[in-house]
């Protein structure tokens, strides 16, 4: 089964200059802007890969879930989570941040997918014999070419004088490739839980803080259930994937409520449950809670 990445891509729009008598030159200009359904275009599956103890190799799944063919590049990229779960690209690495990249082999290294193929992605870890003990991340790279645009011949149309703009989304996305050696573990805790009540058109929320500490990441599924003093426990909000990186020791965390018609969070207890994931055995990694008059 495919799911769709959850992690915000990244699109660039290519604004083409068209061609101008007596000046013969296009100009093209690339832009880097957030593309909130660049998942629903590249399917990828798992969106997360281990490789711990023995194992050295394993492989993912993509599909492209459009009507158009689609070129993506590979690579390998260094990114650094935030303290509110974006990513940014980086170079060097901060104290207790230890990257994956010289180990990481993949192939294919370029793909050409036509509407709905799908493609399986192979990767290796090779482990220095003396590496040290600790988790080391970082992030496989799907980077969608630009196609040759078309030509006037072939679309009927006539050589166009003047300025022209071409707005060509593209799809990137990533996801973490974790190398673990060693003995490593981390234990998770949840703070700060606040009911955020919805107001000037914007939903309700519960914030938390997530707290992180050892050599490895965590990640799970954060749910959320009120417990009305006089009614059954209503589940009214869930997060899935949700994962506090190494060396990042705090996390901050808002998750949009879905509050039937009519139900109100009063005079009960709101409860915060941070799960692994149910192939990770699902069980409870951290609780918290919080009164509600």
């Amino acid at each position: 089964m495919f799911f769709p990445l959850i992690r915000p891509p990244i699109a660039a729009l290519r604004v083409r200059v068209a061609t101008i008598r007596g000046w013969g030159r296009i100009l093209p200009l690339l832009l880097l802007v957030p593309l909130g359904h660049a998942s629903a275009q590249l399917m990828v599956h798992p969106t997360r890969i281990v490789l711990e103890g023995d194992q050295r190799s394993a492989q993912l799944e993509i599909i492209n879930n459009t009507d158009q063919p689609a070129t993506y590049q590979l690579s390998v990229v260094n990114r650094r989570m935030d303290v509110n779960g974006g990513f940014s690209d980086i170079d060097t690495a901060a104290p207790g941040e230890l990257f994956a990249e010289d180990m990481l082999r993949y192939s294919p290294r370029r793909i050409n997918l036509a509407p709905g193929a799908g493609q399986v992605v192979r990767i290796m870890a090779r482990r220095p014999a003396d590496l040290p003990t600790g988790e080391y991340r970082s992030h496989l790279l799907f980077a969608q070419q630009l196609r040759a645009p078309a030509q006037a011949g072939e679309t009927g149309g006539e050589p166009v004088e003047g300025f022209g703009i071409s707005l060509t989304p593209l799809v990137g996305v990533s996801i973490p490739v974790i190398v673990r050696s060693g003995s490593t573990a981390a234990t998770v805790s949840l703070s700060n839980v606040a009911f955020n009540g919805a107001e000037a058109g914007q939903p309700a929320t519960v914030s938390l803080d997530m707290h992180r500490t050892g050599d490895q990441s965590v990640y799970g599924d954060l749910i959320l259930t009120f417990d009305p003093k006089d009614g059954s426990p209503l589940e009214i909000g869930r997060a899935g994937g949700v994962a506090v990186y190494t060396p990042n020791a705090v996390r901050h965390v808002a998750v949009r409520l879905h509050l039937g018609a009519g139900t109100t969070l009063t005079n009960g207890t709101l409860i915060a449950v941070y799960r692994a994931r149910p192939d990770d055995g699902g069980g409870v990694l951290a609780e918290a809670s919080l009164a509600l008059p």
